[in-house]
């Protein structure tokens, strides 16, 4: 039966294999990529934007109502660094969800061919429900949904307790479903798949959670520590591994949960048809009551 024990045992299989060499190469090569491509992007936007925050935020009653507030709480250099603060919490759920989209997208597919090596999954036939355009469009729409709901609650991170709440269940959603369509797309048709996200969903999306509030650890430092926003290259760079170790972890997490749940659905329809069959052999034989 695949439930919360199958949870418990592909999470402690997937803690082992992350620390293997393969994976540690492949989180420091997604780690690697994203990097470069956000570093050259800040390096080219960082005195614009700032400029532009600048001018928005002396302008905008709102924010002129925090820097108030934080010159009220003895913060008399609000106004010098407040741009930047509202600049890094900006950049930093662009900078996730580009790294867990590039992970899911480019990564997923690697982290599946090698469970599937394992002698569990021998037999397991690819039936391909999904191909690279139907991936990319379910991709990209799964993170511009994810983009707008932090765009909408990003104003209250600025609350303590939200900080540690909101990111973990906006990571967790959104790695549920990149990391349920992207482990089965290959393997599973896409009525297996749809059946398999529906019946786990809850499973699915606690999994999700879980490796959103692992994640949120390095958010909270990122987001909230001033000696974050003094050395924001080197912790961004540091954290960003942490993010890429972290969505490898998930992913290998995802795929021997959802195999072993297709692998059983499988064994559960082979058995129906045999019973179906079985009985319509009954049926056919004569009867020499």
């Amino acid at each position: 039966m695949v439930g919360l024990q199958q949870v418990f045992k592909s999470f402690g299989m997937a803690l082992i294999v992350t620390m293997h060499p393969r994976m540690l190469w492949l989180s420091l090569r997604s780690f690697l990529i994203v990097s470069v491509l956000w570093s050259v992007l800040i390096w080219l936007a960082w005195t614009p934007a700032l400029e532009a925050l600048r001018i928005g935020l002396n302008t905008s009653i709102f924010t002129r109502w925090i820097q108030e507030g934080l010159i009220w709480a003895g913060f008399e250099n609000a106004r010098a660094w407040i741009a930047t603060l509202f600049f890094v919490m900006l950049i930093i759920p662009l900078i996730t969800i580009s790294l867990l989209v590039f992970i899911a997208f480019s990564t997923v597919p690697a982290i599946v061919k090698i469970a599937t090596r394992q002698s569990p999954y021998h037999d397991l036939e690819c039936k391909q429900g999904g191909g690279f355009f139907g991936g990319l469009v379910y991709t990209v729409w799964s993170a511009l949904i994810c983009l707008t709901l932090v765009m909408l609650t990003l104003p209250v991170w600025w609350v303590p307790p939200l900080v540690a709440v909101l990111p973990p269940l906006l990571w967790g959603w959104l790695t549920m479903r990149l990391m349920s369509y992207d482990v089965l797309v290959k393997h599973a048709s896409a009525e297996e798949r749809d059946i398999l996200i529906q019946k786990y969903r809850r499973p699915l999306l606690c999994m999700g959670i879980v490796a959103g509030m692992l994640g949120a650890v390095p958010t909270f430092f990122w987001a909230t520590s001033a000696l974050a926003l003094v050395l924001f290259p080197i912790v961004s760079f540091v954290t960003l591994w942490i993010y890429s170790l972290i969505f490898v972890f998930a992913a290998l997490w995802f795929s021997y949960f959802l195999l072993d749940a297709l692998k059983q659905l499988r064994d559960e329809e082979l058995d129906k048809a045999l019973t179906v069959q079985s009985r319509v052999v009954d049926m056919e034989l004569p009867n020499h009551g």
